[in-house]
């Protein structure tokens, strides 16, 4: 048990959590939370579910609400569920430790070299208490979504208008060395874009025409979601949109669901049972 960090999980049954910030749990809906403290950093696992668990997505910044948000009306149709991460409204992890104040992304936290990466990022002192801690938190996270129980990872990310999109892993860009091939439809908004790692999926998605990105194996490990898929060979999606577009969003969810289940079907027999 570690020295400075606290891990108590919770279950609950209720059709409501209070301090949900995102959009009010509709007739029907379940929750079941599992809660991880870290320092003085409460992070809130809620897990919202409603019918078949048909599909389960996964949310893991707390700032990002429209993907949230089209979740919940995939799920009010269709059924499934969604682990929102809630810690405060905000991108990153803040917190104190022995007085000394942290923070990093909630998305580079599944590697110990990313862990390092990202403290370095935000220019924080190196502490091994809170690489530790922040391992823990990352293990939390990946149990509670079960993975590898589920045959796939699906997470759910928005962006800004302008700032990071498709373009980003063009030659020459910022992300160049993350992607292994690209597949643009110009006539969609650039910001509005698929992920993923594995080669049957992303040439699947380039039939419907999307924006999709297939990640390199070759890239640097950031300590992502979608990094620690490739690694352990979990099918990953990425849905990510701007802020705002929800109708896009749910459009994507749709094509992103049915991609996955035309190239796995085992994923789609076992959704039906």
């Amino acid at each position: 048990m570690l020295k400075y960090i606290t891990l108590i999980i919770l279950f609950y049954n209720f059709s409501f959590h209070s301090k949900a910030q995102h959009p009010p749990v509709f007739e029907g809906m379940l929750t079941d939370t599992a809660f991880v403290t870290l320092n003085d950093l409460d992070i809130n696992l809620v897990k919202y579910s409603y019918g078949k668990p048909k599909i389960n997505f996964l949310a893991i910044h707390d700032d990002e609400d429209t993907g949230v948000k089209a979740a919940f009306e995939y799920i009010r149709f269709s059924g499934g569920s969604i682990i929102d991460c809630q810690y405060g409204g905000t991108r990153n992890y803040k917190f104190s430790h022995k007085g000394v104040d942290f923070q990093t992304d909630p998305n580079s936290i599944y590697s110990y070299g990313g862990r390092v990466m990202g403290l370095d990022k935000y220019r924080n002192t190196d502490n091994d208490d809170v690489i530790k801690q922040l391992e823990v938190a990352s293990k939390m996270i990946l149990n509670y979504y079960n993975a590898k129980k589920l045959g796939y990872m699906f997470t759910l990310h928005n962006n800004a208008d302008g700032g990071f999109g498709i373009s980003s892993y063009l030659k020459g860009y910022e992300l160049e060395e993350t992607a292994d091939s690209v597949h643009i439809n110009f006539e969609a908004d650039p910001d509005d874009l698929i992920l993923v790692t594995d080669l049957a999926l992303f040439n699947n998605f380039k039939k419907k025409n999307v924006n999709v990105i297939l990640q390199s194996d070759r890239g640097p490990d950031d300590g992502s979601l979608s990094v620690y898929a490739m690694e352990n060979k979990i099918p990953y999606i990425n849905v990510e949109v701007q802020h705002g577009h929800q109708y896009e969003h749910l459009q994507l969810i749709e094509i992103a669901i049915k991609v996955l289940y035309e190239t796995y079907p085992d994923l789609a027999k076992k959704a039906a049972e």
